[in-house]
Formats: C-alpha cells, sequence, structure tokens
C-alpha cells in the first residue's frame, strides 16, 4: 500500500510539474499534492493556468479509489501585496511631498519609509495614463490615444484594450492575489458603459475582480454615478454630507479587512484612484475651513509659484541650479493686474482645491494605515503616484463653477457671474473648476498643464514608494526616468511573476515598459536610467525622450482653447525646440538652434515609435472629437421607443439631441387624483433637458449648463384620462458633420421648439443657441423619475416619480444631412485654411 501510494505522488509530482512549470521559474509546492490544502505557484506563461490532469486513482467503486484534488494557485512565496494609488489632475508641485504648500501626510509618510521619484511621466491625459498605468503598454499601444469620450474609429484611438494586452489585474488574479480596484474607472469605453454590456472593457471583465467606484472622466462627489461591480448603486441617498472620497476609502477598508479575515495569506492588489483633484472639486466643508486658515494663497499665484520652487530646492526633490521660467502674462494675468473681486474669487477657487487634494491624501492614509492594522504593512509594494497627467487648465484664465459650460465652448465666464456662485463654492451646488494661474503654479518647476504633452508641466509628474521588507534606503531619492508603462513589469518583478505569453488563448503583445524595481536597492541610487526612449503625443502635440535629450512641439495651443480650427498637419505643422533633460531639469533652455541635426534625427526617432505604436493618424482636434459618431448601441437609429421606466442609460448609449432636430411624444395616461413626475430627462443640474409634469402641467426644459434654464410650459393641468405630449424641435444648422471639415459652423446652432398636448400647440419658442457638444457627463438618461441631481432645482427635487402612467415613450432624431453643395463649401473653407497655416 505503502508503495502505491508513494507512486502516485510522485506521479502527480510528474503531472503538476509539467502543467504548472516553466523555464526559469520554477514550481512552489505546499501542502501534500492531491489534499484539500495543498497550494502551488504557475509559470505564468499560460493564462489560465491549463487543469492539472487527475493524478489521483480511480476504480469501480470508491473504497478502492484516491481522490485528488488540484493544488490551489497562489503566487510565488514573498509576493507582496500591492497598493497601487493613483490621484488625477495633479501636478509636479501639488503635494508637500515634493516642495508643495497643501499638507500630504499620508504621502510624506510613504516617501519618508521609501523613495521619492521625480522623474515619473505620464501621458498629459486621464484615459491615456490609465491604459498605460493598467497594461504596461503605451497608451496608443493600449487604444486609448485619447480619453474614451473622444475616441474615434482607429487602433491607436477607439478606446479598446486589445485581448492581447491582459491588464496588471487579469495578470495578478490568474497567480492567486485577491484583485480589487477602487474610484476612477475611465477605461471602459463610453459606448459599452451601458447596463446591456458588453462588460469585458470594465474591471470586472479586465481581471479587477471587485470594483467600486464611478465609469467616466469626472463624478459629483456629493452624487457620484457610482457602481459595485457593474450595479449602480446610491449609497448618498438619505446620508447628507456622505462623500464619495471618504465612501471610496471606507469601502477599501472594508474589502481588505473582509479578505484578511477570509484569507489572511492572500496576497491584495489594490488600484486606488480616487477622482481628486479631477473637477469638480468638492471637498467637505472640514477640510475646505482647515486649508483656509492656513492662508496659504493669499498673496496670489506667482508668490505660490516661487514658494514652492525654493522648497523643491530646500528638501532636494529638484536640482539646485534648476531655473524657472517666466511667468506666462501673454496668457494668464499677472496677480497684480487682477481686480479686487478677481483675487477673491481666485483664491476661493484655490482654498477648495487644495482642501480637495488635502482631503483625499487623508482617506489615502487611511487606507494605507488599514495595511498597518492588519499587520499587512511590512509585505506591501505601495505605489503613490501623483497625477494621472500636470494640473488642468480646463477651467481657464478665470476658472468656473461648471466644467460642463468649459466642454460647451464656454471657457471664460465674467467674474461677476461666477461669484454668484461664491459662498457655495465646492459643495454640491457647482460643478467647479480654478483659475489656470493656480494651475501653472502647481506644475512647478515646470511650464504648462495637462494635455500638453510635449512639456513636462503635463507629463512630468512624482511618486513614492515604500516596500518595507525589501527597500531599506528610506527617504531616498531616486532620478531616473520613469514611464507609467514601467509600473506592471515592476510590480511583476517584485512579485516574481512573469508576463504571459498566452491569455485565453490569445498571444500576448510583448510589455512596452521597463521594470524599475532595479532602483530599490540604495547601491543603485545613481544607477543608469534603463528606460531609453519614450515618445509622447496627446492630440497633436508631441514629444520625445531618447537619453536625456527631450524633443518637444512648441505649444500651439491652451487647453481651454479647445474649439478652433485643429493643426490640419500636425507632425510637421510645429516648431520643434530641444533640451537637454540631464542639464535642464525644468525644460527651459532650448537648444534646437544650435543642434539641428539632432533636431532632425530625433524627429525621425519619433516618427518610427509614432508608427510603432498606433500613433497615426495624428489628429490634433479636442471638442469635435466629443461628438464623432462611436458604434454605440444608437448607432444608426433615428427611432426609439420605450414602454416602461427605466433609469441609468449612461451619455454614451442613449440617444443624442444635440445639433439635431427631435421628436419626443409621450404617451401617458393621468389618473383621477392628477398626476406630476419626470417622464424623460438626461443630464442634471449642470446640464441636460427634462420632459415633465408639473402640477399637472406639461413641461419641457433646457438647462444651459445652469446659466440658464429656457422652459416651455402649458397653461393648464392635464385632466384624468389618455393624453398624448409632444415636444417638437426643428434645428436650424448643418449639425455635426461639419467638424468632419475642421469647422464648428454647424453645431451649437439656434432651433425652434414647440410643445404640443393631444395635437394642440400651447407653447412655442426659439433657442438662439442650442448645446453643441455634452450633457452632464456623469448623469443618465432616465425615463419615469430623476436619479441623481435634477435639471432644475426650482421646480421639483429628484427622485420626482412620474404618477401617471406611462404607455409609450418615442424618440425621432432627424439628423441633418450635409448636400452636395455644403460639403463643397466646406471642404474649400478647410482647403483654404490649410493653406493658411
Amino acid at each position: 500500500m505503502k508503495t502505491g501510494i508513494h507512486r502516485w505522488a510522485l506521479l502527480a509530482l510528474a503531472v503538476l510539474a509539467m502543467a504548472i512549470a516553466g523555464p526559469g521559474l520554477a514550481q512552489q509546492v505546499a501542502g501534500v499534492l492531491g489534499s484539500p490544502s495543498a497550494t502551488a505557484s504557475i509559470s505564468g506563461k499560460q493564462l489560465p493556468a491549463p487543469d492539472p490532469k487527475f493524478a489521483g486513482v480511480i476504480q469501480d467503486d470508491a473504497l478502492q479509489s484516491k481522490p485528488w484534488w488540484a493544488p490551489r494557485i497562489v503566487p510565488p512565496k514573498g509576493a507582496p501585496n500591492v497598493l497601487l494609488i493613483i490621484t488625477d489632475d495633479a501636478g509636479f508641485g501639488v503635494p508637500s511631498t515634493f516642495g508643495g504648500v497643501i499638507p500630504t501626510p499620508a504621502m510624506d509618510r510613504i516617501a519618508n519609509e521609501g523613495l521619492r521619484y521625480n522623474r515619473m511621466f505620464s501621458t498629459a491625459l486621464c484615459s491615456p495614463t490609465r491604459a498605460a498605468l493598467i497594461t504596461g503598454r503605451n497608451h496608443h499601444s493600449a487604444g486609448f490615444g485619447v480619453i474614451s469620450e473622444q475616441s474615434t474609429g482607429y487602433p491607436g484611438y477607439n478606446s479598446i484594450i486589445g485581448k492581447d494586452k491582459a491588464t496588471i489585474g487579469r495578470i495578478l488574479l490568474d497567480n492567486g492575489y485577491a484583485t480589487s480596484w477602487f474610484g476612477k474607472n475611465h477605461n471602459t469605453p463610453a459606448f459599452a458603459a451601458s447596463q446591456v454590456g458588453p462588460f469585458d472593457q470594465w474591471p470586472s471583465g479586465m481581471g479587477f475582480e471587485y470594483f467600486y467606484g464611478f465609469v467616466g472622466g469626472d463624478a459629483n462627489q456629493w452624487q457620484p454615478n457610482l457602481f459595485r461591480n457593474t450595479t449602480q448603486i446610491y449609497p448618498f441617498e438619505g446620508k447628507p454630507g456622505w462623500n464619495l472620497v471618504t465612501g471610496m476609502a471606507d469601502d477599501a477598508i472594508d474589502y481588505m479587512t473582509r479578505v484578511h479575515q477570509i484569507q489572511p495569506d492572500k496576497p491584495i492588489f489594490i488600484k486606488y484612484a480616487p477622482g481628486a483633484t479631477h473637477a469638480p472639486h468638492h471637498p467637505t466643508q472640514e477640510w475646505v475651513e482647515k486649508i483656509r486658515a492656513m492662508h496659504l494663497f493669499d498673496d496670489g499665484y506667482e508668490k505660490l509659484r516661487e514658494r514652492i520652487f525654493e522648497n523643491q530646492k530646500r528638501l532636494g526633490v529638484i536640482p539646485k541650479d534648476t531655473k524657472l521660467g517666466p511667468w506666462p502674462s501673454q496668457v494668464l494675468k499677472p496677480w497684480d493686474q487682477l481686480s479686487a473681486d478677481e483675487k477673491k474669487l481666485f483664491i476661493r477657487q484655490v482654498e477648495v482645491f487644495a482642501a480637495y487634494a488635502a482631503y483625499s491624501d487623508h482617506e489615502i492614509g487611511r487606507v494605507i494605515q488599514t495595511f498597518q492594522d492588519l499587520d499587512k504593512l511590512d509585505n506591501t509594494l505601495i505605489i503613490y503616484i501623483n497625477g494621472d497627467n500636470g494640473t488642468s487648465a480646463e477651467g481657464g484664465p478665470l476658472g468656473t463653477p461648471n466644467e460642463v459650460a468649459f466642454f460647451n465652448g464656454l471657457n471664460q465666464l465674467p467674474v461677476d457671474v461666477q461669484m454668484k456662485f461664491y459662498d457655495v463654492w465646492g459643495t454640491e451646488q457647482t460643478y467647479n473648476h480654478m483659475s489656470a494661474g493656480w494651475s501653472w503654479a502647481f506644475d512647478t518647476p515646470f511650464s504648462w498643464f495637462k494635455q500638453n504633452a510635449s512639456q513636462l508641466g503635463g507629463v512630468n509628474q512624482n511618486m513614492v514608494v515604500s516596500w518595507p521588507a525589501r527597500i531599506k534606503d528610506k527617504g531616498g531619492l531616486r532620478e531616473q526616468f520613469v514611464h507609467v508603462i514601467d509600473v506592471v513589469p515592476t510590480i511583476l518583478e517584485a512579485a516574481g511573476i512573469r508576463a504571459p505569453e498566452m491569455v485565453d488563448g490569445i498571444r500576448q503583445a510583448p510589455i512596452e515598459g521597463t521594470s524599475f524595481a532595479y532602483t530599490f536597492d540604495a547601491t543603485s541610487a545613481k544607477a543608469p536610467t534603463r528606460h531609453k526612449t519614450q515618445y509622447f503625443e496627446m492630440m497633436g502635440q508631441w514629444a520625445l525622450y531618447h537619453d536625456g535629450w527631450f524633443l518637444s512641439t512648441k505649444v500651439n495651443r491652451a487647453p481651454w482653447e479647445a474649439f478652433g480650427p485643429a493643426n490640419p498637419d500636425p507632425l510637421n505643422n510645429q516648431v520643434l525646440e530641444l533640451f537637454n533633460l540631464n542639464s535642464d531639469f525644468s525644460q527651459t533652455t532650448d537648444l534646437a538652434a544650435k543642434n539641428p541635426q539632432k533636431v532632425k534625427e530625433m524627429k525621425q526617432m519619433f516618427i518610427a515609435e509614432a508608427k510603432k505604436h498606433q500613433v497615426f493618424p495624428m489628429d490634433a482636434s479636442v471638442a469635435a472629437r466629443i461628438v464623432a459618431p462611436r458604434p454605440n448601441i444608437t448607432a444608426g437609429r433615428s427611432e426609439f421607443v420605450y414602454t416602461r421606466p427605466m433609469v441609468g442609460l449612461p451619455q454614451g448609449d442613449s440617444p443624442l439631441l444635440l445639433n439635431t432636430s427631435y421628436t419626443v411624444t409621450a404617451d401617458i395616461e393621468v389618473p383621477a387624483a392628477g398626476a406630476e413626475g419626470m417622464i424623460l430627462t438626461s443630464g442634471g443640474r449642470f446640464g441636460g433637458y427634462g420632459f415633465y409634469l408639473l402640477k399637472g402641467k406639461p413641461v419641457w426644459l433646457w438647462n444651459m449648463v445652469d446659466l440658464e434654464r429656457l422652459k416651455w410650459e402649458g397653461a393648464e393641468a392635464l385632466p384624468p384620462g389618455k393624453h398624448t405630449l409632444e415636444f417638437d424641435f426643428k434645428y436650424d444648422g448643418l449639425g455635426a458633420g461639419t467638424l468632419a471639415f475642421n469647422s464648428f459652423s454647424g453645431v451649437g446652432r439656434p432651433g425652434t421648439g414647440t410643445l404640443k398636448v393631444d395635437g394642440q400647440v400651447v407653447a412655442t419658442r426659439t433657442m438662439p443657441k442650442t448645446l453643441p457638444m455634452i450633457l452632464q457627463w456623469d448623469e443618465s438618461f432616465d425615463i419615469g423619475s430623476d436619479t441623481l441631481t435634477g435639471v432644475n432645482d426650482a421646480d421639483y427635487k429628484p427622485p420626482f416619480t412620474l404618477t401617471a402612467k406611462l404607455n409609450k415613450l418615442t424618440i425621432k432624431v432627424d439628423r441633418p444631412q450635409l448636400s452636395p453643395e455644403d460639403i463643397k463649401k466646406l471642404d474649400a473653407a478647410m482647403r483654404n485654411n490649410k493653406v493658411s497655416e
């Protein structure tokens, strides 16, 4: 009997070894193979790992047979927990850890226990950086040349992460980790975000077993479009003062504790991506008061910049000989030229931003502390990246109480208009952003902003990394070039896990990043950079890094200048600049004129990298791409019929009523007691429309980005019985088709709306202008009630459930079609503009 068991055990070992061992990666087995408690690591060459052959004994009866369980897959011994943190829209000079004035003690803690990195690079924009971060491939390689809301039908820009680019979540999951994602998810295509899926591009479909967060670029932190996995949830209902910044920390802590209590030895991977500090800036009042009491910004943005710069040199996080470029007076008005109201408003704006940053860091600190409380911190690799790009200037020079206005071309709202929001700035009554003067200061010691891929202010982030069990050079500084694509290979090296060759039967594209684990030891503090070459491109602005040299296009468009004709030839119609970052840390001394051959060589290198990574066709347009056609569930349809209430359909998957004629017809039945409530709405407090019954009267309302509301209203309440309500809108413009000719002439044009009850006109009104680009992104298309915020607080409060019976709702869209003559004129104008360029 012993001999038989011995032979069975040897056979089991052999079978298991063949199934899960790989060249250069020894299989690690714990426990008795075949027993329920046995575990094993895998080679990782193929995911999921092939099922090992049954290695027990099967006879005719169970008493003569031997059961055998496949070992549970676990990571290699010593594989760390991983906490990957990335904040939003935060430049180099934001955190106190790198000389900023905003207190970030959680980031300070990780820096003091580990390492600071002052050459961590992003892509200059949200979705692209995040796609690169989770795949280890460049953003165009991963389909995210721009944000998902701007996606176009080219491989580098379709916002689809290919099946040949498995994420870090998927790789770690199949190697035995518990994987999760908290906060911002800006990598689900905007056209695949509805409840009909498909869900393969949601976090849960990309290897993150648990997701708690919002889908899209930004979110109202007081009432977010929040999901647990793929189900929308509303934890804020009935809880005044609830805020997602704390809510997601609470949920992450609950998740960590739950996993630990169920299986203490299971390594955890958390991607932690707060919405801070992307607009809207929504901190709690407690944090606003804390920051205001510090008087950090009273002397203006230029003095702030100088103070941050001196702090950075004092801390040693930038070289002592770093230069600070001149203030961009041609773009941003100097502080001493501002009016008293402008100063007052701008200080309010930045105090709220700073409070948001400090508040977010505080909550991150709670998550970090939980690792310590669970006795897991020693073997936890924490990577804390400050910003997915430089600080955002999308508020424009004056800031804005409503970022949705910016995306509709209103980027410089007068200060007297904004002052009406002064007392509620940062509350649920605003979708606020700050003056770009502060953004320039928060990118110190660099220049420019988010979106500017050719400028260090847009792409040079900073990062802190700790791993107490491994990193012993506490408080050390690392100056090697590191890019977000380097994070995946670093995590894999730390965990002893290989990048798979095959996933779900699909051969994987090579990882394009370079592990920076070589920098962890003190002896490697000054080791040469291993990441030698890196391209940058965002909306036609581009650059190339190679061995310390940086070729870059001169900025030809500020981020808030998003609505003019785009550069028709962004590859060649550029002024090129050249910098030696080895001796010029802040990109201030242009050497192009002295090194024309170097410029020529590096441009050719950029072209080669661009071809390799799907950058072409290069496109310099910004706003125009927001309304580009996409393969969503409305594509090719002109009629939509609904017969029962439904909520939560996102903007990217719902009928779009912008730049078009349309007719909305509702067949309803009013009960004897009368009726009220929402029939149809899309958007919310900061931009959208609503079709509803108010005290029995039919109303159609357009919310023009919270600055004006246009209403069509019947004079009388509807009597009991069946009624047909109709809102018909005739658009007076050529439509979004003009954008294909680099012209905005067809969008945002006037139109006339007519409200009818049972075929009789009850209200007619002309709109002198219409919204050209978007409704409020984080609000949905709802039928029968209104979720999150309402389009008119003066009329109702959500959910404003419809008390009439909805029999049928029909939407017919009649989009303008360009005539041959229209096309001829637009084409001629585009050619003339190109010649003048």
